[in-house]
């Protein structure tokens, strides 16, 4: 089945499938997914349509009507619920220990307490289930602003405790892999896998990436191989991580 325009894919999306999989099979049921801060649902929509039931927490109503929409074309939308609602009182909207995988992805370099934050994640998760967080990576910041010549940043980005590039950046933190590992275990996760997302994406030329399905095919396969490589995953420009909520 190819996959629409809109729908995400790569190493991120594979380590999942291999979680529904993986989860399903132990519950004996299909995998209750709660997607926080999932927006128009990108990552909603595609793991629906792997046959998941899923929640999408986002603060937007905007966001949520584009999932409603997002859902309906995708011809999910019976299997997508979208919820008004924000990570900080995330236990008001989403029962405690209800989803065997827990999305927060986007979410930590946006919130404004990312510990808070990822503890609300694992608290959603039922006993044995999956945290899967995305968040942008610090590194890849430093060495795409070292090549466009913006010094000042790269000062900024490699001193500054949260990653940022300056008080005009939006985001309000990017980390680093043992950032992101001790906010996991904080949270009293097991972390099981931290990979890379988006390592070669900024890196190969344009004229190579619109190659055709051929070129397209040999840089998934990349991007798959450099996602584990420990040197590459650190200047990726996102870090993915999945951990489990022990038992």
């Amino acid at each position: 089945m190819n996959a629409p325009p809109d729908e995400v894919s790569g190493p991120v999306l594979s380590v999942l499938e291999t979680e529904v999989r993986r989860s399903g099979a132990a519950r004996g049921a299909v995998p209750r997914v709660l997607d926080v801060g999932g927006g128009s649902g990108a990552w909603a929509v595609a793991l629906a349509r792997r046959g998941c039931p899923v929640t999408v927490v986002d603060n937007s109503p905007n966001a949520l009507a584009a999932l409603h929409r997002r859902a309906r074309e995708a011809g999910v939308h019976d299997l997508v619920t979208p919820v008004q609602g924000d990570v900080d009182a995330l236990a008001d909207v989403a029962p405690a220990g209800g989803a065997d995988l827990v999305l927060g992805h986007g979410l930590l370099e946006v919130v404004d307490d990312a510990a808070h934050a990822v503890g609300a994640l694992a608290a959603a998760a039922a006993p044995g289930g999956a945290v899967s967080v995305l968040v942008a990576g610090r590194h890849a910041a430093v060495l795409s602003r070292a090549l466009a010549g913006r010094l000042v940043e790269v000062r900024s980005l490699l001193t500054d405790p949260q990653g940022r590039c300056g008080p005009d950046d939006p985001l309000r933190r990017r980390l680093d892999v043992d950032g992101l590992l001790a906010l996991l275990e904080a949270a009293g996760l097991v972390p099981e896998a931290i990979r890379g997302d988006g390592v070669l994406e900024t890196v190969v030329p344009g004229a190579v990436r619109d190659g055709g399905p051929a070129a397209t095919r040999a840089l998934a396969e990349l991007e798959g191989l450099a996602a584990v490589d420990p040197a590459l995953r650190a200047v990726a420009g996102r870090l993915h991580a999945l951990a489990r909520r022990p038992a």
